[in-house]
């Protein structure tokens, strides 16, 4: 596990030192939160009503912001060629670059979360779903990222690919996100809604490793 955690490591001290994807990131999440009310009007019933629906929609296209990023830069460089001659397999490599990409844009958004759940009046009982719903997303939705930033990778116009492959495959983590929600405060259980999103993420797992590798192979050819 020492190179995986190097590489981790690695991964983290890049996306610090240059310090733009975390603040883009959480920043276009509080912004974007933020300009509901502008839009739809500040009665607290109405923003109630739709924070959940809020709050996934933004955190979802705060984290795809990052994504282009994810191999690019290490593509640009030749770092990923290097990479790849490492003994630590591509698949785990991946995942290492996934966990890091999470630690530095799925965290600081699951910590902002709570806080713009208040400025959109969500009842007391939706944030621990929140939570753990984004807990369970957010992973999520940075491995199904690597598949789509792999595929595009050295595309033209790679951003505007990656979001027509990934967006759709969102989907599922943001309806049971959004579910579970409100399960808790219509005062149901939400824990089917978070046994799915645990379900998807068992599934994109060992998956989005395999399928983001297999992509990369294909690029560096």
């Amino acid at each position: 596990m020492s190179p995986f955690r190097l590489l981790v490591q690695r991964d983290l001290r890049l996306a610090l030192r240059q310090g733009g994807d975390a603040a883009m990131v959480v920043g276009f999440f509080v912004l974007a939160t933020i300009l509901f009310p502008f839009g739809v009007g500040p009665e607290p019933a109405l923003l109630q009503r739709i924070a959940a629906g809020i709050l996934w929609v933004t955190a979802l296209l705060a984290a795809l912001l990052s994504l282009e990023r994810l191999f690019q830069a290490d593509w640009e460089d030749g770092s990923l060629e290097a990479l790849a001659l490492m003994p630590l397999p591509l698949e785990a490599q991946v995942l290492a670059k996934c966990l890091a990409h999470w630690l530095v844009t799925g965290l600081p958004l699951i910590v902002a979360a709570p806080l713009l759940g208040l400025l959109l009046n969500l009842d007391a009982a939706g944030y621990p779903a929140l939570l753990a719903g984004l807990l369970l997303g957010t992973p999520t939705l940075s491995l199904i990222g690597a598949v789509g930033a792999a595929l595009s990778l050295g595309a033209r116009r790679g951003g505007v690919l990656l979001s027509l492959l990934v967006l759709p495959l969102y989907i599922p983590v943001l309806i049971f996100g959004v579910g579970a929600i409100e399960a808790s405060i219509g005062g149901f259980a939400a824990r089917p809604h978070l046994l799915l999103l645990g379900a998807l993420l068992a599934g994109a797992l060992p998956l989005s490793p395999l399928a983001a590798a297999a992509a990369l192979r294909q690029a560096l050819e």
